[in-house]
């Protein structure tokens, strides 16, 4: 498809309308077809403008929708399985919870966006792009900047363990690009090196614990409470009451259903809206309509309140609103708008029972007490969520392949820079983990797996505000479960039993270029953090920040042709 540039303007539109090779599977927009036949020539680049803002506000779709709604969702879960907060089995249960749900959780865009990208051969040299790509700057950019704003003695252990198992994770999907395919085994090699992972983490925790002969017993003080953005973050909740607890009555009163469903849909709290500076201002406008949108089709649970963050009348719109969502999304509609016998749409059949559901659990239920079964609203909202983010995916895959045609790029280099970026540098800038379950962060030894979300905003602003160490082991245990989960979940849901394998043949040399500097990153850092007495300074931020911006001249000047590599 990259030839369409090579014919005359006139030739563009017919040309990506006849080639198989330019139709793009899934996505609700065919992007190839707007740029190229909607657009006039002249107007090419008032196309581009545009799709490089929609590129920008998908980005912040996932991360609104990732943070506010499928997290929390994912915490609610997790407690309502007893994974979480067990006094008597805190300290396994903990960093299990912390390597699963968290680890899952914070890292759904990247495991998402895998999954999507290896569901075509043609994209999936953006899912390689991106977990190598991410994984360089996060363990260069992130970890040298965290080193230069605040020097520091690294966790030595979960240092080791981390860096090892990624080294392992590297060297493995090297071994599958070279031999350009994975197979079923491999696949569930992949899951089960995280499943080894993780119990090495829970492993590694117990042992150290008894060390200090704190057996299975509760954790007692240990820090103080990690601090929130100086920015005062917003509370995990999405609608207006979570904003300003200070501003509610001494006494609770009775309030309408309409007026519980206005205050639960206003995603602006006004008071705190006036004391924010412009820029917050800003962005919070663009997020407003996608936090409405989620509002009114993602239901949130949150243990950790009286009422379970309870809303009768917009819980029960949600038994019809997020239903249809899930069928209207799945495979872009396609089985939303099947029709039953040819006569009555599957859309259709969803709105009827949903509504008869919505009506029961409404006159059934109060507006000042959940009922016992609330929690189902957690799976229910979690499922949602999970498909705005594969949706928000799916249309970001398709819009990055198309400005690769556009431009001539292969999809190695708009993983490793726009795809990569993205996903690593974060929404928010919120210091708080994306998933944590109730108020407490856990020990220091929980605290050091990967249980923070590795994105440049929070490690930065956790490294700023004393928490180097917690910062610096997110940016190597984090990202462990992007790539082992990523690629193996995203090749493993392409297999059918017709077919074992999925091609992974590299788009470009690149890909060389990423899998060796990410291998080397990891090895310089493996063999100097020891060496320093894991004492962390600013010239190892310098050596880190310097490496990366060699590299990215290295990946640009392979991308066009200005160096040569053999490849295997």
């Amino acid at each position: 498809c990259w030839e369409v540039r090579e014919h005359n303007s006139s030739e563009w539109c017919h040309f990506i309308r006849s080639n198989p090779d330019c139709q793009l599977d899934g996505g609700f927009l065919d992007y190839l077809d707007g740029v190229f036949c909607v657009f006039p020539p002249r107007l090419l680049p008032l196309a581009v403008t545009l799709y490089a803002l929609w590129l920008l506000y998908l980005f912040i779709i996932l991360a609104v929708t990732a943070e506010k709604f499928f997290c929390p969702n994912l915490s609610a879960i997790s407690t309502n399985l007893k994974l979480s907060h067990n006094v008597a089995a805190f300290s396994l249960t903990c960093p299990l919870h912390g390597v699963t749900f968290l680890a899952f959780g914070n890292g759904a865009p990247d495991v998402f966006s895998a999954v999507v990208a290896f569901s075509d051969p043609r994209t999936a040299g953006l899912a390689i792009g991106a977990i190598f790509g991410a994984g360089v700057f996060v363990t260069t950019v992130v970890a040298g900047g965290i080193a230069l704003l605040k020097p520091f003695t690294a966790a030595s252990r979960p240092f080791l363990r981390d860096v090892i198992f990624y080294m392992v994770a590297v060297f493995l999907t090297f071994v599958v690009l070279y031999l350009g395919r994975i197979r079923l085994g491999e696949a569930l090699g992949y899951l089960g090196l995280y499943v080894f992972y993780v119990l090495t983490v829970v492993l590694c925790t117990w042992i150290h614990r008894r060390q200090r002969g704190d057996g299975l017993a509760p954790p007692g003080p240990w820090e103080p409470e990690m601090p929130t953005d100086v920015e005062e973050p917003e509370p995990s909740g999405t609608n207006s009451g979570d904003y300003g607890e200070e501003y509610r009555p001494l006494l609770p009163s009775q309030e309408s259903s309409l007026r519980i469903l206005s205050t639960a849909l206003s995603p602006l709290d006004y008071r705190k809206w006036r004391r924010k500076p412009w820029y917050w201002r800003l962005f919070k406008a663009f997020k407003v309509p996608v936090e409405l949108v989620l509002l009114l089709t993602v239901p949130v649970v949150d243990p950790d309140k009286d009422d379970l963050n309870w809303r009768r009348p917009l819980n029960c719109l949600h038994i019809l609103t997020s239903p249809l969502l899930c069928v209207l999304t799945l495979k872009s509609g396609t089985y939303g708008l099947y029709q039953i016998q040819g006569i009555f749409p599957v859309w259709g059949l969803v709105t009827l029972v949903a509504s008869a559901l919505a009506l029961i659990v409404f006159i059934t239920t109060s507006n000042e007490e959940p009922p016992k079964y609330h929690c189902v609203f957690a799976f229910l909202g979690f499922l949602a969520s999970a498909m705005w983010i594969n949706a928000a995916a799916t249309e970001l895959v398709n819009i990055l392949r198309t400005l690769g045609i556009i431009f001539q790029l292969s999809n190695t280099v708009l993983g490793l820079t726009l795809l990569a970026w993205g996903n690593s540098i974060g929404g928010e800038g919120s210091a708080a983990p994306l998933c944590l379950p109730g108020t407490a962060w856990g020990p220091p030894a929980i605290s050091r797996s990967p249980f923070v979300p590795a994105d440049t905003f929070s490690d930065l602003t956790m490294a700023r505000q004393g928490y180097p160490r917690m910062a610096f082991s997110a940016c190597f245990g984090g990202i462990i479960f992007n790539i082992l989960v990523g690629v193996g979940l995203g090749c493993l849901l392409q297999m059918s039993s017709s077919q074992s394998l999925v091609k992974l043949e590299p788009d470009s040399p690149l890909v060389w270029v990423l899998a060796g500097a990410l291998g080397l990153s990891l090895l310089f850092s493996f063999v100097t953090v020891p060496a320093q007495c894991f004492q962390l300074g600013k010239a190892y931020g310098a050596c880190l920040l310097t490496y990366y911006l060699l590299f990215l001249s290295v990946a640009l000047l392979t991308e066009f042709r200005v160096i040569h590599f053999p490849t295997p």
